[in-house]
């Protein structure tokens, strides 16, 4: 049962999950790694971040998935940040897997090419793309983890890298970023504004 106080804040029954009670901004991102028989797997992910201001990167998993196995086993994964016109993409990377090898036959319609220093793939057209060597794992966020890898290679698209001569406003209208609105929606990030950091203000 949820109380209103007099300022309009409503508490929230903490003994279930509270995650699907509102909204939230996050990043889609197709996480690629090999399976065991040599097979591409791909699967998107919107719980995902760069660890702090050096070259790492980590995302939401369960061990349940095959992407928590891969990557212990073989140590190293793709990031591939899909643009907006690549939605159908992220949702068929999501279908579940079925039949007798436990397959995901969507996957087979995806476009994609290989990484440079890894085995593993990307899907192509993305905007931008890491290779990562698996740092750590950290279990025990309730039946979910935290992996983590540190990004041995990077790919911006030539339309999407930041450079001084061009506002970054323009950039962003130009190259619009595919936002995940959590839970079960999605937004195209194409208008932006500054902003108003306080002077003096570090990392």
């Amino acid at each position: 049962m949820t109380i209103s106080d007099p300022g309009g804040l409503v508490s929230l029954d903490i003994s279930t999950p509270i995650w699907d009670r509102f909204f939230m901004v996050a990043p889609l991102v197709l996480i690629g790694t090999c399976e065991k028989n040599g097979d591409i797997d791909l699967a998107p992910k919107h719980m995902v971040m760069p660890m702090g201001w050096d070259n790492y990167i980590g995302f939401v998993c369960t061990e349940r998935h095959n992407t928590y196995k891969n990557i212990r086993r073989s140590g190293e994964f793709t990031v591939s940040f899909p643009r907006p016109s690549q939605l159908l993409y992220t949702s068929l990377a999501a279908s579940p897997r079925c039949g007798t090898k436990n397959e995901k036959s969507s996957l087979a319609v995806l476009p994609t090419f290989p990484a440079k220093t890894i085995k593993c793939d990307f899907i192509k057209d993305a905007y931008l793309f890491f290779e990562c060597r698996h740092y750590k794992t950290i279990d025990g966020f309730g039946i979910n983890s935290l992996v983590t890898g540190e990004i041995m290679a990077a790919y911006v698209d030539k339309n999407a890298q930041r450079i001084s001569d061009l506002d970054d406003q323009d950039l962003i209208h130009d190259s619009p970023l595919l936002a995940y609105l959590h839970p079960g929606r999605f937004a195209t990030i194409d208008t932006s504004n500054s902003f108003p950091f306080p002077s003096g203000m570090k990392k």
